[in-house]
């Protein structure tokens, strides 16, 4: 939904278990269209569009994409931005490491990347630009050397530069912009805010400019331009939580090098302090309720002023009974609404500093809650989904 200045608020369908386009039409059907009449009723409402691979090449076929527009047409909806980041299964089965296969290196997501966009392009309206949030080139626990995190980073991003060539191409013949948001997440090739300037200064702008340049015979100025108008930041603010990093540096760190925001993921990750009233077995007991086999819930434990990294929250709790324990964050998406369950606290006022921020400098136009963890939370949180979809949204807007 339209919420000031051209803005658009909505949230990722990816909350809805569906691999195939008919799975996923049905919970547009059955879900977004009740959320839309009841929160713009008389107003357009836009869509957080999650395509799996499969999906999208089914969408592709016959006259798929013209029924799909005709039906958001039909019923108030348009699409802004999707999910590309999850190539495959989501929900269901397990997925943990494999959320990132397969990753930047590959033909394999330079072509479901292509789809995306081509589909993006069909739907998105006029005098709107659109964003797909991708993964963050790959995941660093599958490499040992820095030779093999070098060069895979290297064909990352020549991997990136061919859906540049893509979207330059739609801004010319169609004059919609459109732009790929990598999404940094503990453990990927990208987590922080360091390591995404770094990414773009040491390959983006360096080897990456100059393949651009080569292919499109255009100036090193223009090279770079298209880079950073079509290669974009998707923040995920529970991600960068995670990171201990707060919203202001996070925000103003990117724009002071150029580097432009496209999506506003909104997220609240679980954390967990050092209390005096609450012994740390009691909170290790309730941090375990969300232990659970499906995604990957990376863990960030705060020693003194050191954070060590955990690939899974088991290994995180462990370390809790050390003497300078201070802090720990898990990579749990909860609902935004809740700022503390039973003795845990959520990330909730990143969420709200990230989003004071956005009221003063309107830093993206792309704003999307990311709650996709509803079937797999503890049972006390897990409420109807249409209504909890709401609610956040609603919570959102008060923000704003």
């Amino acid at each position: 939904m339209i919420i000031e200045n051209d803005a658009h608020l909505t949230y990722c369908t990816n909350i809805h278990p569906g691999e195939t386009w008919e799975e996923v039409f049905d919970n547009l059907k059955n879900y977004t269209l009740k959320v839309k009449k009841n929160l713009t009723p008389e107003k357009p409402f836009g869509i957080g569009l999650r395509l799996s691979q499969k999906s999208a090449t089914t969408l592709l076929q016959d006259n798929n994409l013209l029924d799909f527009k005709t039906w958001l047409d039909k019923n108030g909806l348009y699409v802004f931005t999707m999910n590309g980041f999850p190539f495959g299964e989501f929900h269901n089965t397990v997925i943990k490491d494999q959320v990132h296969t397969p990753d930047w290196t590959t033909e394999d997501r330079v072509n479901y990347t292509h789809d995306l966009m081509k589909i993006l392009a069909y739907l998105l309206p006029d005098n709107m630009d659109g964003s797909v949030s991708t993964s963050p080139l790959s995941y660093k626990y599958w490499f040992d050397k820095q030779l093999d995190v070098d060069k895979t980073t290297k064909k990352a991003c020549l991997s990136l530069i061919k859906i540049v060539l893509q979207l330059v191409d739609i801004k010319k013949n169609t004059g919609k912009l459109l732009h790929l948001d990598l999404e940094p997440e503990p453990d990927g090739f990208l987590e922080n805010t360091q390591e995404v300037i770094d990414f773009y200064n040491d390959y983006l702008l360096t080897e990456g400019l100059l393949t651009l340049q080569n292919e499109l015979n255009c100036t090193s100025e223009a090279a770079k331009t298209h880079i950073l108008n079509h290669i974009q930041i998707c923040y995920d603010v529970c991600h960068f939580a995670l990171a201990y990093e707060k919203p202001k540096f996070v925000i103003s760190s990117l724009q002071n090098e150029g580097i432009k925001i496209g999506k506003i993921q909104i997220s609240a990750a679980i954390k967990c302090k050092k209390s005096k009233v609450v012994s740390i077995s009691t909170q290790q007991s309730c941090l375990r309720q969300f232990d659970e086999p499906t995604y990957l819930h990376q863990s960030v434990v705060k020693l003194d002023d050191s954070l060590v990294h955990f690939s899974d929250l088991k290994e995180g709790i462990n370390l809790m009974d050390a003497p300078n324990f201070e802090e720990i964050r898990t990579h749990f998406h909860v609902p935004i609404f809740i700022s503390d369950f039973q003795v845990l606290e959520s990330t909730q006022n990143d969420i709200i500093d990230a989003l004071k921020l956005w009221k003063k400098t309107k830093y993206s136009n792309h704003l999307e809650v990311e709650t996709y963890t509803w079937s797999i939370l503890p049972e006390h949180l897990q409420t109807d989904i249409t209504n909890s979809i709401i609610r956040e949204l609603e919570w959102v807007t008060k923000q704003l």
